[in-house]
């Protein structure tokens, strides 16, 4: 599951709920408009290079403002980046944001509980800084917590919820899944582990 919220998975969110085929490319240089052209696609270009022209940017609104296309062509260092090499390693990548977080849950529970070899890997994309080292961004941090959250109704689905639920431990998933009940938190001072409040 890669997440990259502001704007990638964001884009591909709105842009794939239109009807839209959208193709993952890692770079915005002068392949990327080849590669757009091969595929009879849209590129989408820069926020900055859009101005008036009404062009289709790494931009949400700039797709919604957009007619209806079939194609588009998305380069994103972050989120295209990370989407392609997964599929290149044969992963089944999916695409999270704030938007879908339900939507992407419920599709991972079906995934988890039909399969029990299925696993899922969490990436937030993070940004870059000016020197190209990554920098974390804390909102692919919560789109990904998000989604993650909206998965607690599979607890008692998944392969070890139905054993403690089978050896009659169902309650101890219940209470594994419950959300924001508890104030403390537990800090390691030393050996051992205190309550503390937020």
């Amino acid at each position: 599951m890669v997440v990259d919220v502001l704007s990638f998975t964001t884009c591909l969110s709105v842009a794939t709920e239109r009807g839209t085929a959208v193709y993952p490319y890692a770079f915005g240089d002068g392949s990327a408009l080849d590669y757009a052209q091969r595929h009879d696609a849209t590129l989408a270009v820069g926020r900055r290079q859009v101005g008036s022209s009404g062009a289709v940017s790494l931009s949400p609104a700039s797709i919604l403002a957009a007619p209806p296309m079939d194609r588009l062509v998305l380069p994103s260092p972050n989120g295209s980046a990370l989407s392609l090499a997964l599929a290149d390693s044969g992963a089944t990548v999916v695409g999270a944001c704030l938007r879908n977080r339900s939507a992407v849950a419920g599709w991972l529970r079906t995934a988890l509980v039909d399969d029990a070899e299925f696993t899922v890997t969490v990436i937030a994309a993070g940004e870059h800084w000016p020197d190209g080292s990554l920098r974390p961004a804390v909102q692919d941090l919560w789109g990904a917590g998000a989604v993650e959250a909206s998965l607690e109704a599979a607890m008692l689905e998944c392969p070890s919820g139905q054993e403690l639920a089978t050896a009659d431990f169902a309650d101890d998933v219940r209470i594994a899944a419950q959300l924001d009940v508890s104030e403390g938190v537990p800090l390691l001072e030393r050996e051992f582990f205190t309550a503390r409040r937020a």
